[in-house]
């Protein structure tokens, strides 16, 4: 069986919001943010959506590169691969959900919620393929049979017991 190796990052981000009058008068918003890795506790305060996502791209190789030293140079490099790819999707599409999510948030809310529902089902209906419940519950009733049966055994002997034991009362 292939071993596998799971590892856990989490991230906090948080973005601030400063509307104010430029030079020119006209009303200007800056949005800077703070990212924090939940695991190591290191953090990075960002302008630019990029430099957040450089922060969660450095620590995820990190990650992988501590779970992979015991890999071959070139099983290493198979695997670094395919973990840098999940960023060529996130490149081309987190900045574009940051920009649609302020523009407007209610929607992208809805949006994420769907994505967590498809997720939770998928994961019911793998919990429900790894776990036959038939079988576990056969399992477990022929190993409820089983203890009955040894129950009503010791209770038949310990009835034995406490009838010698009587016998041995009434000798005295």
């Amino acid at each position: 069986m292939a071993t596998r190796k799971e590892e856990t990052a989490s991230f906090m981000i948080r973005f601030t919001q400063k509307i104010f009058d430029g030079d020119d008068g006209a009303h200007e918003v800056q949005w800077r943010g703070n990212i924090r890795h939940v695991q190591s506790g290191t953090e990075s305060k960002f302008l630019e959506v990029e430099e957040a996502l450089n922060f969660i791209q450095s620590n995820l190789a990190d990650l992988t590169k501590n779970a992979i030293v015991d890999k071959t140079p070139e099983e290493q490099k198979g695997i670094l691969s395919k973990s840098f790819g999940i960023w060529k999707k996130v490149t081309a599409e987190a900045p574009k959900l940051v920009m649609d999510t302020l523009r407007d948030p209610m929607k992208q809310a809805e949006y994420v919620q769907e994505q967590i529902q498809d997720r939770i089902g998928s994961v019911k209906d793998e919990i429900g393929k790894k776990l036959d419940f038939d079988n576990v519950l056969g399992v477990l009733g022929r190993d409820n049979d089983k203890v009955m049966e040894r129950l009503e055994s010791i209770s038949k002997e310990l009835a034995a017991l406490n009838s010698k034991i009587d016998q041995l009362k009434k000798s005295k």
